[in-house]
């Protein structure tokens, strides 16, 4: 296991390496849930270091290096258990591409899952504002102006997605929740659509169990400004807290190790702890470990928190 630094908190261990290299190093069958937001695909670069995912010359040798993370994180998860990656998909340019249309890097996802080994579990769709990623992009199918010239060009916003996986076998320790813990109308927000009974829909606004989350909000993540170097490009993929909240408290147990093999500042590691779970994670970047563990050490010091850690590392 190459680790360049490490830091080992009450109920966290994170790790500043290379996620492929300290992975190995980590226990077969020993984590319970992952849940991470990959670098996506040539659109943003995190760091000028060659070893960053994000830094691959060509989509060819980023999906072959990432395929080597995922064949570790298949290692150490448990059988029977789930990993949840956020993702988009990406557009393309002209310039880059030949062309404009759309990549589908949540379809890559999706089969360099399955080829690795694990079982495609679910989707979930989170609503984005067109307009604020027009203004933001300028992209061209977005534009109204592209309306009134061409709208063969034209297009609809692009949305983020939870997409899960599960590793075969038998899940040896049930994540299991009661009525109290887990109430009907909670399950119904996260499952299937509910209906009012006769021949009309719920009116939107009041449907629950969609398969489209349209209640989170884009700004609700750690802050990442102190984490970024002047060299480093500056745009950010942040994966909002409450997308992780719900995915711990609905696919674990209290006192399950949450992994992510793309700690940045910390969110999935952060989030674990104030939900009472444990939290390892790895992170290439040195200012963003450094990040982390400020985030991390924070939660750990906020009420109720337990050593949930002792004897595990």
């Amino acid at each position: 296991m190459k680790v360049l630094d490490q830091f080992k908190g009450q109920n966290f261990m994170i790790y500043n390496g290379d996620s492929t290299e300290v992975m190995r190093g980590l226990p077969d069958n020993s984590m319970d849930f992952s849940i991470f937001s990959p670098p996506f695909a040539e659109l943003y670069v995190f760091s000028d270091s060659e070893r960053d995912l994000s830094n691959a010359k060509n989509k060819e040798d980023f999906y072959d290096q990432y395929r080597l993370i995922l064949k570790e994180l298949y290692r150490v998860i448990k059988p029977g258990r789930l990993v949840s990656i956020h993702c988009m998909d990406l557009t393309t340019s002209k310039w880059k591409d030949g062309f404009i249309g759309i990549s589908d890097f949540s379809g890559e996802n999706i089969r360099l899952m399955q080829e690795v080994g694990f079982i495609y579990h679910s989707r979930v769709t989170i609503w984005k504002d067109p307009v604020q990623a027009m203004q933001r992009t300028k992209a061209l199918g977005l534009l109204h102006k592209q309306i009134k010239k061409d709208s063969a060009m034209s297009r609809q916003g692009l949305a983020d997605y939870i997409i899960t996986f599960r590793k075969p076998g038998i899940n040896e320790e049930p994540v299991t929740h009661t009525n109290e813990t887990f109430p009907v109308d909670i399950w119904q927000e996260y499952a299937s659509p509910v209906w009012d009974g006769g021949d009309a829909i719920v009116p939107f606004e009041k449907r629950y169990s969609e398969p489209v989350w349209l209640d989170i909000v884009p700004g609700d993540t750690l802050q990442r400004q102190s984490a970024r170097d002047e060299r480093d490009e500056k745009h950010i993929a942040p994966l909002q807290l409450s997308v992780i909240e719900r995915c711990i408290k609905l696919w674990t147990n209290e006192g399950d190790k949450v992994f992510t093999p793309f700690l940045g500042i910390g969110s999935e590691v952060y989030q674990s702890l104030l939900l009472k779970r444990k939290g390892v994670g790895i992170e290439l970047k040195k200012s963003y470990f450094e990040q982390a563990k400020k985030n991390c050490k924070a939660a750990e010091e906020m009420p109720e928190q337990i050593d949930l850690f002792d004897g595990v590392f």
